[in-house]
């Protein structure tokens, strides 16, 4: 089976933010970046998915600047077969220009089957997997919390309001994978000396125009500072007046 997997490179969430001269992005200057989180299980399921098959192959790819070429490597070292960056120097924000350039190239190559994280922990907006799926006119299963692949099919459990959602498909496919589908693996050191020798190859990304406009970025205002009403048993009444009457939730 030849599996892609899409992956992001996004600064880490412990990360300080500033926003860009312009208003409409971020400052990237002191900033770290690192793999998306959720990537991190797709990447982690297809290696799994090959191991068990025997045979097959993980393609990872990602869209950005050369800078990116970090987070390939990485994934080659935890064990994927090659790499793909679809250079560019814009900021690719939106769901819609990601999916359209990710299936210019996948209807490219060999594939049955797509792993994408549930979400990019900076963009935070969940729709690059279904609007993959559609254009590439491929089943697809979001926020995977279980898969399980026999006789050709696949059974994917997801969670859903107050239950929990069993579906079944075959290939080809696009799968979104939620955190606790599986425990990723690290890199050892012989990993990171055999991604030396594997292919990273680099091709231009075919973007569409913008489906969406960033307006403008702005931080959140901090926080008042907090105040003491008073101390033990004796603040009680004077809390509840200021849960009631300030806050408004109760």
């Amino acid at each position: 089976m030849d599996i892609v997997v899409c992956i992001k490179r996004v600064p880490a969430t412990d990360t300080a933010i500033k926003i860009a001269a312009d208003g409409k992005s971020i400052d990237p200057a002191g900033v770290t970046f690192e793999l998306n989180a959720y990537d991190e299980f797709a990447l982690e399921q297809a290696l799994r998915l090959k191991e068990q098959l025997g045979q097959g192959s993980v393609t990872v790819v990602t869209i950005g600047s050369k800078d990116a070429q970090k987070e390939l490597r990485d994934a080659l070292a935890r064990g994927a077969d090659k790499a793909v960056l679809l250079t560019t120097d814009q900021w690719v924000f939106d769901g819609a220009s990601t999916a359209a350039a990710l299936a210019a190239w996948i209807r490219t190559v060999p594939c049955q089957l797509v792993l994408c994280g549930r979400q990019a922990v900076d963009a935070d907006n969940n729709q690059l997997p279904a609007n993959l799926a559609a254009r590439l006119g491929f089943a697809c299963v979001t926020e995977v919390a279980k898969l399980t692949l026999e006789g050709g099919a696949f059974t994917a459990e997801r969670d859903i309001e107050g239950a929990r959602e069993v579906l079944t498909c075959r290939t080809p496919a696009v799968i979104s994978c939620q955190k606790g589908l599986n425990e990723p693996r690290y890199a050892n050191l012989k990993g990171i000396m055999a991604a030396k020798k594997k292919p990273l190859e680099e091709a231009a990304a075919q973007l569409p125009t913008p489906a969406l406009e960033v307006v403008s970025l702005a931080l959140p205002p901090q926080r008042a500072a907090g105040r003491i009403l008073g101390n033990g048993a004796e603040a009680v009444p004077a809390l509840i007046a200021a849960l009631r009457d300030e806050a408004k939730v109760l």
